[in-house]
């Protein structure tokens, strides 16, 4: 059975966010509210990554947010958040009124997923939820 586990109650962690700040911390991408977020601070590129509590077969991932213009997904199935591929790339659609929301069909295994911020619409840009939906491999 599919399941988000883009959720913080599905084990999942940010182990690793660029940058920081106090009033808005990357552990709200993962807490299934699309009106909390993680903003970024300073320069690009900008990156997250999320690390599962167990091999996760993924069939895709949503990400919800503002300002991003360029952005890549990259997975490993390492223990570690280590030896990244490429999983794909996207060119983001500006929005004004709007959270961005762009859903990407991946098809794939991963432990870690890594998304790199390339470049954004302004100096800042916040990412207010990811959800991947997939199943537990070993299930």
């Amino acid at each position: 059975m599919k399941q988000d586990f883009g959720l913080t109650v599905a084990g999942t962690q940010v182990v690793l966010a660029a940058s920081g700040d106090e009033k808005h911390p990357p552990e709200n991408i993962i807490d299934g509210n699309s009106e909390t977020f993680w903003i970024t601070t300073g320069m690009f590129p900008q990156e997250f990554i999320l690390s599962f509590a167990n091999l996760i077969k993924i069939s895709s991932v949503k990400i919800h947010c503002y300002n991003v213009h360029s952005l890549s997904i990259e997975k490993s199935v390492a223990r570690d958040p280590i030896d990244f591929e490429p999983l794909t790339n996207s060119e983001l659609e500006r929005s004004e009124e709007q959270l961005q929301m762009e859903e990407f069909t991946v098809g794939t295994s991963a432990t870690h997923l890594r998304f790199l911020i390339k470049s954004g619409f302004d100096h800042f840009v916040s990412i207010h939820k990811v959800t991947v939906e997939g199943t537990e491999e070993n299930a």
